[in-house]
């Protein structure tokens, strides 16, 4: 059985910082892509970032770009997500996802709040 668990997530002011984790379970992160993704309150669940199987390739929403850095450790089968300079309109749900093809996700955590002060 595949479980993703995040961590890390929490109450910080703007302009703060905050990493979160997932770890996996069941299932080995080398043979997976993992995204982040986030939903806030009343909109749609979005796309944040993601990283290629060995971590060589990202990808990230404008809206976070050159603030976020999605990084990952398959020997710890882990992804992180360490997010600086947050805004108020970062608050979300934080979700990972893990997909063994190539812009599939066939795996989901069950979410970390994070909540961004002003």
């Amino acid at each position: 059985q595949v479980q993703l668990v995040e961590s890390g997530g929490g109450l910080v002011q703007a302009g703060g910082s905050l990493r979160l984790s997932c770890a996996a379970s069941g299932i080995s992160f080398s043979f997976t892509e993992n995204g982040w993704f986030r939903q806030a309150p009343g909109k749609e669940r979005e796309f944040v970032a993601q990283i290629s199987r060995f971590g060589a390739s990202t990808v990230y929403a404008d809206s976070v770009k050159g603030r976020f850095t999605i990084s990952k450790d398959n020997a710890k089968n882990t992804v992180y997500l360490q997010m600086h300079s947050l805004k108020p309109e970062d608050t979300a749900v934080y979700y990972c996802a893990a997909g063994v093809s190539s812009g599939t996700y066939n795996f989901w955590g069950q979410g970390t709040q994070v909540t961004v002060s002003s």
